[in-house]
């Protein structure tokens, strides 16, 4: 049995990508693991300011927020799954901010295994690979870090248009093959 954590990046709770990690979560827990979703838009995360206090304080951020928690999640998760709209090309605000706010204790987020979902409006798939570089650019900084699988989907922008995807049933199946 594996530790799943899922970080929902949609700022749409049931948006096309939050749907997509609820369908993978489902697939990892009919597979026996053990899996959380956060949805990181309903949790308070301020920015990195950049000021180091982590590093003079054990890996203890100056803001005091949600993302210790989550960081602590993180370092124990076996798998983490990274979702994210696509948002001009990238990673949206809200997923960003928290794998920047690991600075703190990054050194111990490792021996990861790393499953990436993008959602786009555009429907070609080209159009999400900038933001899947954003994520296998913080793998990169992960010792140990392996890309087990990426969920493109595109072609939905409205609430639900997921539900006509190949990959809703794409991400299911991908839960259950951690």
């Amino acid at each position: 049995m594996k530790k799943v954590l899922i970080l929902s990046g949609s700022p749409r709770k049931g948006g096309n990508s939050d749907t997509l990690c609820d369908e993978f979560m489902r697939g990892a827990k009919d597979a026996g693991h053990e899996v959380e979703k956060i949805r990181v838009s309903e949790k308070k995360i301020g920015y990195c300011t950049g000021c180091y206090y982590c590093q003079k304080s054990g890996g203890v951020c100056a803001i005091k927020d949600d993302m210790a928690e989550i960081l602590q999640k993180m370092i124990d998760a076996d798998v983490i799954v990274l979702a994210t709209p696509v948002y001009f090309y990238s990673i949206d605000a809200q997923l960003k901010t928290v794998i920047d706010r690991t600075v703190a204790r990054w050194l111990e987020v490792k021996n990861k295994e790393f499953y990436y979902i993008a959602t786009s409006a555009d429907e070609k798939r080209e159009s999400q690979e900038r933001t899947i570089e954003c994520f296998r650019g913080y793998a990169d900084c992960v010792e140990g870090a392996v890309e087990k699988g990426v969920i493109y989907a595109t072609g939905v922008y409205q609430i639900g248009e997921i539900k006509n995807s190949p990959a809703l049933k794409e991400a299911y199946e991908t839960g259950l093959k951690v």
